[in-house]
């Protein structure tokens, strides 16, 4: 247990490290890093309601019919109205948005890069999600900040190349995974939807800081 909880220690000091150095990387201080950090641990367990999404959809039940002293039950199906509530999470969704709209602002010359690195990010991403019935938007783990680390290096193979690789990266997540799937929430069956899901753990925020690691290696 000693050795195992020592392991986990070591490997959170290796995943800050490797965090702040993909921050720095683009730009932000070791204060800038601290400060975004806390603001997405604290932010992860904060859900903001942006909207209801109300829809119809098959509801399949049983009605019993007695016949010759014999109980039946027989399916019987109704339309029954559903609703979703969706909210946007501040740590994985609100603090990425805010950092690549600073970066994008502090690096205007970038800005044909990124919003090709967005849109192409975006498709990829949204080709890998799948709707899973009652939990979300599922995408694999490593595909998308690879995706956007290989689009980054064709765009912008020189100095630049690891904020067009956050930018695309965060962003082309949020967009391919939720933004573009809300038309059909409803489908989902769950009663409540959060954009950006479990702030620190989840695909917006480490695609975009994997993906600069990524540049950053090649």
């Amino acid at each position: 247990m000693l050795l195992t909880g020592l392991l986990v220690v070591i490997l959170v000091f290796l995943f800050l490290g490797i965090t702040q150095a993909a921050f720095e990387a683009v730009g932000f201080s070791q204060v800038d890093f601290a400060i975004l950090l806390v603001a997405t641990l604290i932010g992860s367990f904060i859900n903001i309601p942006i909207t209801r999404i109300s829809g119809i959809e098959p509801v399949t039940g049983y009605r019993e019919v007695s016949h010759f002293g014999f109980i039946y039950r027989i399916p019987v199906t109704a339309q029954a109205k559903v609703s979703t509530i969706v909210a946007i999470n501040v740590g994985g969704a609100v603090v990425p948005i805010i950092v690549s709209a600073y970066l994008l602002l502090t690096h205007a010359a970038l800005a044909l890069d990124i919003l090709i690195g967005v849109v192409i990010t975006s498709i990829a991403v949204h080709l890998m999600a799948r709707k899973v019935k009652g939990e979300g938007i599922q995408t694999p783990a490593l595909l998308p900040p690879i995706a956007a680390a290989i689009i980054s290096i064709l765009l912008h193979p020189a100095s630049g190349v690891a904020i067009v690789a956050y930018i695309s990266g965060s962003m082309g997540a949020l967009i391919g995974a939720d933004l573009s799937n809300l038309g059909s929430i409803n489908d989902l069956g769950a009663p409540f939807v959060s954009i950006g899901g479990a702030g620190t753990v989840d695909g917006v925020f480490l695609t975009g800081i994997i993906a600069v690691i990524l540049v950053s290696i090649f």
